[in-house]
C-alpha cells in the first residue's frame, strides 16, 4: 500500500541525511516523498468524497 511506500522512503530519506548524502539525491528522495503523500492524501479525500455521495 502507500502507507508502505512512504514510510519505506522516509526511512531511505533519514538514512541518506545521516549517511550525509549529496544534496541532490536528499532532494530526489524528498520529492518523490512528497509526491506520495500528496497522492496519498488525495486518495484520502476522494474516498471521503465518495463516501459522503452515498
Amino acid at each position: 500500500m502507500i502507507n508502505d511506500e512512504i514510510c519505506k522512503l522516509r526511512d531511505k530519506l533519514n538514512k541518506s541525511i545521516e549517511d550525509g548524502e549529496d544534496y541532490d539525491v536528499i532532494c530526489q528522495l524528498s520529492v518523490e516523498l512528497d509526491q506520495l503523500i500528496a497522492q496519498f492524501m488525495d486518495d484520502k479525500e476522494r474516498k471521503k468524497k465518495d463516501e459522503m455521495e452515498k
